[in-house]
């Protein structure tokens, strides 16, 4: 058997300043904190050293008018620490899967004792809780596969994850299992979603101050670096002239550097205040940039992050037209379930929710034939080669996000003579097929 017997968990930080600020959702971040979690497990099987890694993106998943970025950093990463702790206190045999499905509830609990010792005047954000226990998450499954030398996508298969996906869900879901959606084997390469942000320059003339460091610096430049096909346009949501104009100039740029075939999404960070206002970006689209808006794959979370506010917007008309994918309201089923209700025909997986619950929530897009997409935090490192790795073993998955080597390269060195191709884009690809390793399919952290 490959159940885990006993494990350790060990907790470090490095933090990276940005190579350019990025803006989105009405945020500028400058820099980036990573929380690396190493595991030594012992298993049935042998031995193996996990690894897991996410930067701490607390700007995105936790919004607040009364904490700052420095705070909430602090929290989330004391955070990290008492979930460790619960793990080791609490039944450590088992399938990685079962490890993390029984501290779910535990990590909200911890969360809200934190938030009360700390006099916290809100509670720490559901978002923000999946965030702190995503490497220790990502850090178990590892050190599952690498104790047994095999993927640990190759031990969701029912000889080693008995439970089915009723056991970890519901009742709708008895009788089907991980391994009916989950493949085994890594795809042989996506594509890249380069992102632009909203203070990204397009051309020379946007240029206000170069970074000169030898990296490109215009949306020209990258494309014709890493030969790009995909582009993720950040957007403003509540400015539609500003929106229409930078999808269109943007479109203006792409097509003139190169010809074929191009894909975008829109992500508007929540700022829509309603449907309406993705109709009317669409319809302006139609009417100045109809080759823009044909080249639109899919639509990202427009409005509100909170699904059950009064008055919360649908997304049935949206979806009519693109795809329109749940991200930050995205947290478990009852919210996957609370989106489709309103309209929403995808959903965006993100390794720092979590790496149990993007292989059960992928599972379930899956079984209920939504789009999906995997997205990134401006991820380095090994946190860009786990969230590479998840993509790449979900049938359907359209492409890679990769913000990270355009953020904060600093982040990627030590993994570039390993991974070169995954840091340094060739034919707007990202070979996936490298990720087939034991573990999570990275390796151990050349760190060490």
């Amino acid at each position: 058997m490959t159940a885990i017997e006993r494990f350790s968990l060990q907790l470090r930080t490095e933090t990276y300043r940005y190579r350019t600020p990025m803006k989105f959702g009405g945020r500028i971040v400058e820099d980036v904190t990573v929380l690396s979690v190493d595991c030594d497990a012992e298993t049935g099987a042998g031995r193996g050293r996990g690894l897991g890694s996410m930067t701490m993106g607390v700007a995105w998943a936790w919004p607040s008018a009364t904490l700052d970025d420095p705070t909430k950093l602090e929290l989330v990463l004391e955070l990290s620490q008492r979930i460790a702790q619960g793990y080791l206190d609490n039944d450590q045999t088992g399938h990685p899967m079962d490890l993390c499905h029984r501290m779910a509830g535990s990590q909200l609990t911890i969360a809200a004792e934190l938030a009360a010792e700390k006099g916290l005047a809100e509670p720490i954000p559901e978002l923000a809780v999946l965030l702190a226990a995503s490497p220790i998450d990502a850090a178990l499954f590892d050190a599952h596969g690498k104790a047994a030398g095999v993927s640990s996508y190759a031990l969701l298969g029912r000889d080693h994850l008995p439970n089915d996906l009723g056991h970890y869900l519901d009742a709708e879901f008895s009788g089907l299992h991980l391994s009916d959606f989950i493949s085994s084997t890594p795809c042989d390469s996506l594509p890249l979603y380069h992102l632009v942000g909203a203070l990204d320059p397009l051309t020379d003339a946007d240029i206000e101050t170069p970074v000169g460091d030898g990296l490109p610096e215009t949306l020209g430049q990258w494309i014709d670096r890493n030969g790009l096909t995909h582009l993720k346009i950040k957007l403003d949501g509540a400015n539609l002239d500003w929106d229409a104009q930078r999808v269109a100039r943007i479109d203006a740029v792409a097509s003139q550097r190169r010809d074929g075939d191009w894909s975008y999404s829109l992500d508007f960070n929540e700022r829509c205040e309603d449907e309406d206002y993705v109709l009317q970006l669409l319809d302006r689209l139609q009417r100045d940039a109809a080759q823009g808006l044909q080249r639109v794959q899919y639509i990202e979370q427009p409005t509100h992050r909170d699904l059950e506010r009064p008055g919360q917007a649908t997304m049935h008309r949206a979806a009519e037209r693109r795809p329109v994918v749940i991200d930050e309201s995205l947290v478990g089923l009852k919210s996957l379930r609370t989106a489709v209700e309103q309209g929403y025909s995808g959903i965006a997986l993100k390794a720092c929710k979590g790496h149990s619950e993007a292989l059960l929530l992928g599972a379930v897009a899956r079984h209920k034939k939504l789009y999906l997409c995997v997205q990134d935090l401006t991820c380095v490192g090994a946190s860009l080669l786990h969230s590479a790795s998840l993509a790449a073993h979900i049938p359907g998955v359209a492409a890679v996000e990769s913000n990270g080597r355009q953020y904060s390269p600093d982040g990627n060195r030590r993994w570039m003579q390993r991974f070169p191709d995954f840091f340094e884009i060739q034919g707007g690809r990202i070979p996936t097929a490298q990720l087939a390793g034991p573990g999570l399919g990275y390796g151990d952290d050349p760190i060490h």
